[in-house]
């Protein structure tokens, strides 16, 4: 996965921090991430459901509402209404930097918030709720407490999750004055509410209302055993999964996009905008992501490049055996290849004939399921050894290297 900062102007003017968080391979579609009441963009359960989507393909923008985590403006000074006004601007800016949202996906009063915003993102095609309430009203209760002093003194202030907030009378009456019924019943896309049985914060019942008042296609996703806020990882994951499976049947084939290839033969690797050494990998339409361990200055997202390399021997090893087998017609069900690799000194080594150097090797271990004799098994043994990458290792290796020229985009 990688990661864009993405700075836009907000419904009241002021600069709104968001983050992208993209596929390493193409991009299938866009999604509209709304986090949940006084929380931010870097809240666990957006961060994670984010992540699972990039993994399926699918490009995240998750912001920052107006004077909430590193957003500029005050908090006091917005309501739910202005909530829906942050994000239709992030959908409309969106839209002109890289592509219109498919998705919208929100959590808590983020789901009601994009049930009220929908309407006005027009290529919206599937929209994701996650433990809303079926009113944004329903957020009244939180502040119970201290109503009286906000009727009497136009504010106060409420302590939610160990921070302190300032509650004006007119958040009050904006979150009053919103019934999403219409809004729900109008949608004209697909809907998938997924709530918690036991959500100590909105109810069950709140989907209940939500599913109830919305036209098909919709779906329901119980959360068996969830908190609200999605703390456990696994949880969140779900979410993700489901949500691109689900997300898959409004999708056009023709969205996914189409990234250039590297030419036949050719792995293309470049480095992530994002981590200190992570670097994107492509064969064919393969992609995939190598790193180094925190211990040596990486971020630990992805294999060594030795540990590609010793993959690069076990695969080709498994693939060597199992057609070897095919061909023989042996009772081989499945290999297994474990490689490890290390440097020794070539002292350490009775085969070497230089003594003063260090030289590679590679440690594999063989596991065959099925019923081989042992004939059959030593002679796996021996096949191993002629697998192509091993060949390639063993052989004399030329690396020839060219800079190619400036582009006008350097």
């Amino acid at each position: 996965m990688r990661g864009q900062i993405f700075t836009f102007p907000g419904s009241q003017g002021h600069d709104l921090a968001g983050r992208l968080d993209l596929p390493d391979g193409p991009v299938r579609a866009w999604a509209l991430f709304a986090h949940c009441f006084t929380c931010t963009k870097d809240v666990l359960a957006a961060g994670r459901i984010a992540q699972g989507l990039a993994e399926a393909g699918i490009a995240t923008l998750r912001f920052d509402f107006t004077g909430l985590g590193h957003s500029e403006g005050d908090f006091a000074n917005t309501d739910f209404s202005s909530n829906i006004e942050d994000l239709v601007a992030a959908a409309d800016h969106l839209r002109r930097a890289h592509g219109a949202p498919k998705l919208l996906i929100g959590h808590s009063l983020g789901g009601a918030a994009v049930l009220a915003a929908a309407g006005r993102i027009p290529e919206a095609v599937g929209v994701v709720t996650i433990g809303a309430p079926a009113d944004p009203a329903h957020l009244g209760l939180r502040f119970a407490a201290v109503r009286d002093e906000i009727e009497a003194k136009g504010e106060a202030e409420v302590t939610l999750a160990g921070q302190t907030f300032r509650i004006r009378r007119a958040f009050v009456q904006d979150i009053e004055g919103h019934r999403l019924e219409a809004a729900i019943a109008g949608l004209r896309k697909a809907l998938i509410v997924f709530h918690a049985p036991r959500d100590e914060e909105v109810g069950i019942d709140n989907a209940g209302r939500i599913f109830a008042a919305a036209k098909h296609p919709k779906s329901f996703v119980s959360l068996d055993g969830a908190d609200h806020l999605l703390r456990r990882k696994a949880d969140a994951l779900y979410v993700a999964r489901v949500v691109a499976a689900w997300a898959s049947r409004y999708l056009e084939p023709e969205e996914t996009a189409a990234e250039a290839e590297p030419p036949e033969g050719a792995v293309q690797v470049e480095n992530l905008e994002t981590g200190n050494l992570a670097v994107r990998i492509q064969a064919r339409r393969h992609v995939f992501r190598g790193d180094e361990p925190a211990s040596v200055g990486g971020d630990d997202g992805g294999p060594t490049p030795y540990e590609f390399l010793s993959a690069a021997l076990g695969a080709c090893t498994a693939i060597t055996l199992r057609l070897y087998a095919r061909r023989k017609g042996w009772p081989l069900r499945a290999v297994g290849v474990s490689v490890r690799h290390d440097r020794i000194h070539a002292a350490d080594c009775v085969d070497c004939e230089k003594k003063d150097a260090k030289i590679d090797r590679f440690r594999r271990e063989l596991r065959f399921d099925g019923p081989l004799d042992e004939e059959q098994r030593g002679r796996l043994a021996e096949i191993a050894d002629h697998c192509p990458v091993h060949r390639t290792l063993e052989n004399e290796i030329r690396i020839e290297t060219e800079v190619l020229p400036k582009t006008v985009a350097d």
